[in-house]
Parts: C-alpha cells; sequence; structure tokens
C-alpha cells in the first residue's frame, strides 16, 4: 500500500544541509505540512529531541540530519563522526516511535559496505567482510542507524525505511577543501586554479579508483518515491548506475569549470576503496530511476558555487 504524503505533517531532519534542503524542495509539490527544527534543537541531545517531538508531533520523519565529510575529515575527526551520527539518529528514531509517528525513512551511505564488496555492490552485501578504514567511523554510525530501523521494525511494528545514497553532490554542497567530498573540491580547486591563472591542480591518491555520482535533487526525488512506496526491512540503495575513475571526473570538471591546466597526483594521498559501484536493481524494479546526468549536474554544482550556495 503506498503512503499518501498529503496533508501529513513531515519532519526533515537537517534542513539546511544540502540532502536535507533538497527534500524539502521536493516535498513541497506533495500537498504536505513540511516540519523543521532550527540548530536550537541540538539533535544529539535526547531531551531536545523527545520536546520538539511531543510540541510537533509529526506524522513521518526523513533522517537527513548527521555529520558528513569526506576522507580527511573521517580520519581526523574519528570520535565525533561516530558519536555525534549516533547519537542523532537514535534521538529521532526514539522519539518518532514514541511519538507515533507512521512513517520513518533514514538515510545513509555507500560507505557502509565492505571495502572489497562484490560490483555492482547489492543490498546484501551488507556486514559481509571489512569496511574501508578511511571511513569506518562513518559507517559503522549508519549501519547501526539501518539495524535501528529494523529492530523497530522487529518489535514495535513500526514502518520504519532505510535508504543508502552513494556519493552525493548539487546546490548547498561543502565546497571547503578541509572536509569536502571529492567533487565539490575538485570544482573549488578547477576554479580557484583558473582564476589564478595557476598550470594545473592536484588530486588526492593515483586517480584510478572509480566512484559513482548522484546530484542531490535525484537523491531527493528517489527519497521521497520510497517514503511514499515502500516498505521493507532491508535498506535500499540509491545511485546512478554509473561510475567513473577520479581522473576523468577531474577532467570533467575542469571542462565545465573552463581550466584548461594540466592535472598532477600525490600518491602520498589514500585512495580509497577502489571502486564503490551499488546496484540500483531494487529500486529500478519498483519504478524509480535518476534523471540528470553527470555533466549537467556538475554544471548546476558549480552555478550553485559561483552564487555562494553551501559552504563556502
Amino acid at each position: 500500500m503506498s503512503y499518501d504524503l498529503a496533508g501529513k505533517r513531515v519532519y526533515v531532519a537537517g534542513h539546511k544541509g544540502m540532502v536535507g534542503s533538497a527534500i524539502v524542495r521536493r516535498l513541497e509539490s506533495e500537498g504536505c505540512t513540511i516540519l523543521t527544527s532550527e540548530r536550537s534543537t541540538d539533535l544529539r541531545e535526547q531531551t531536545a529531541v523527545r520536546e520538539w517531538f511531543a510540541d510537533n508531533q509529526p506524522d513521518a520523519v526523513v533522517v537527513a540530519a548527521a555529520k558528513v565529510g569526506g576522507i580527511f575529515a573521517n580520519d581526523t575527526y574519528p570520535a565525533e563522526f561516530l558519536y555525534d551520527n549516533l547519537m542523532i539518529e537514535a534521538n529521532l528514531i526514539e522519539a518518532a516511535y514514541r511519538n507515533g509517528a507512521e512513517k520513518l525513512l533514514f538515510l545513509g551511505s555507500s560507505c557502509i559496505y565492505p571495502k572489497m564488496a562484490p560490483q555492482p555492490i547489492p543490498e546484501d552485501a551488507l556486514l559481509t567482510g571489512p569496511l574501508e578504514p578511511t571511513n569506518e567511523w562513518y559507517a559503522v554510525a549508519k549501519i547501526a542507524g539501518i539495524k535501528l530501523c529494523q529492530a523497530y521494525r522487529k518489535q514495535y511494528g513500526v514502518d520504519f525505511i532505510s535508504a543508502m545514497p552513494t556519493n552525493l553532490y548539487g546546490p548547498g554542497d561543502n565546497f571547503d577543501l578541509a572536509n569536502s567530498h571529492v567533487l565539490p573540491a575538485l570544482i573549488r580547486k578547477a576554479h580557484e586554479a583558473k582564476q589564478a591563472g595557476a598550470d594545473c591542480i592536484e588530486i588526492w591518491g593515483t586517480g584510478s579508483p572509480r566512484r559513482e555520482f548522484l546530484h542531490v535533487d535525484d537523491l531527493a526525488d528517489g527519497a521521497v518515491f520510497l517514503l511514499k512506496e515502500y516498505s521493507g526491512e532491508e535498506h535500499v540503495n540509491l545511485g546512478s548506475g554509473t561510475d567513473l575513475p577520479i581522473i576523468e571526473l577531474a577532467q570533467m570538471v575542469c571542462d565545465v569549470v573552463g581550466f584548461d591546466g594540466s592535472i598532477t597526483k600525490d600518491t602520498s594521498k589514500p585512495d580509497g576503496t577502489p571502486r564503490k559501484l551499488m546496484s540500483g536493481d531494487k529500486i529500478a524494479a519498483m519504478g524509480w530511476k535518476p534523471k540528470i546526468e553527470l555533466l549537467e549536474g556538475i554544471a548546476d554544482a558549480y552555478r550553485a558555487f559561483l552564487a555562494g550556495e553551501g559552504k563556502q
């Protein structure tokens, strides 16, 4: 049975982030009342979350709030990535249950899968091997969120589901080189190199790892689709279905930005997982697929960067 969002009170936790803001935009066409909480409600604090839920009584919840970052941030702040994400998801899931929410969607990450998972990665590859060390703290927290939703379904019979997005990008992204993901970092590097008249930009590692990317507006559309159409214990992958080497991504970004210099490689820096392409067979069988091609999406992300959207 489909879950009709029309007339519902839908809480988007993390509405100011790239993912949360995209989901808010997408929900505006669903005829629902969109609820958000301000930063004064610390989602890591159980009492604050319980009080917010008691006051607002959402019918549906999207857990898009998280502490996120790239390889450098994960490796530098392991305690924060594990603790903060555990607290946020546990408080939100518990409060949603205690206040009678009809539906909850927990958003995780493709980094939950083993480093050497089969490619493309099916949902049942979870917990079949060791994680990638450079982001294991975040991955462990997100795995715990999946299992928490499953546990609440099993014990309390609630309709709590999980989706695992691939690498996301787009308006509202983090372009800060100290803790951004690869695509926004490349956009900023290429732009600044172009502005400075530099001869080259540098990428981390060998450039050979392959990555999959999904525009955040496609993610938002897929998330709303699952909120309405899916009810099951197993998490669902949300990706584009294609990947490319980082060196090719870097060249594509340079082409979009208009930087015609060379690309050098710092092989003293880690590559991370060799390949991380998720299988999209499960959600495709339900009737959903992404619409935004990577080149078009990068151009949109660059537009957002130039407009000062997101963290600069």
